[in-house]
């Protein structure tokens, strides 16, 4: 079986051996930079898997390096920072983080983090043909992983595609945001509501025709979301 190809990013020599070392003894093959720039140029020169990626760097800082990976991929990213206000976890969010961890952390919670976001990233095949759904002009092919509006494809990401036929599935039900968390992004989760307001918000620039005024991806107010056909 091949392994997993991780490249971790941060400009601290013993972070960036200590997340290395603890990968390697887990059989992950490991990559490392010391800033954003190499960090791009790794990722550009290596078939990469998965990116742990540091935020305050020289040379490019993590949030501009994870744009620059992004303009090209779409494997998981995670976010390791000491940095612990919201607005930064939004932004990276935002930029096209998967997840985002919060300095000191321990080797468990980091290996939790990452086969939950290794897990999402793989299209999972039905085990029985499943018909296409479609709501109004959002129709989406489950086997195919495709998704089109008005008849024309649109690109997500595993995270977004997993959330979109969620929500599809349970029409008009209010669904918490727990509970959205733990089927979509796994056990682990459940007090993360920032990052369902990041994934509903890409979501509807995807899906609605005034993405301001959603008529499909509805916020229930303190409670989490529904899905209006």
């Amino acid at each position: 079986m091949q392994k997993t190809r991780v490249l971790v990013v941060d400009d601290e020599q013993p972070l960036r051996d200590f997340v290395s070392r603890n990968l390697q003894k887990r059989n992950f093959e490991v990559y490392t930079a010391a800033n954003g720039m190499e960090a791009v140029a790794v990722f550009q020169a290596n078939p990469v898997d998965l990116v742990i990626m540091d935020l305050m760097m020289p040379r490019m800082d993590g949030i501009e390096a994870i744009g620059h990976m992004r303009r090209s991929s779409m494997i998981p990213i995670i976010v390791l920072s000491a940095l612990e206000e919201e607005h930064h976890k939004v932004e990276a969010l935002n930029q096209g983080a998967d997840d985002y961890l919060t300095k000191p952390f321990g080797v468990d919670e980091l290996m939790a983090r990452i086969n939950a976001v290794v897990r999402r990233a793989k299209w999972h095949k039905a085990s029985q043909p499943t018909a296409p759904l479609a709501h109004a002009a959002i129709v989406v092919d489950r086997e195919r992983h495709l998704v089109t509006v008005h008849g024309k494809p649109i690109e997500l990401t595993p995270t977004e595609f997993n959330l979109l036929v969620y929500l599809m599935e349970n029409p008009r039900k209010v669904l918490p945001h727990e509970l959205i968390l733990r089927a979509i992004w796994g056990p682990e989760y459940g007090q993360e509501a920032e990052y369902l307001r990041v994934y509903i918000g890409r979501l509807r620039q995807k899906i609605e025709n005034n993405p301001s005024q959603p008529r499909h991806l509805l916020t229930e107010r303190g409670i989490g979301y529904s899905f209006e056909p």
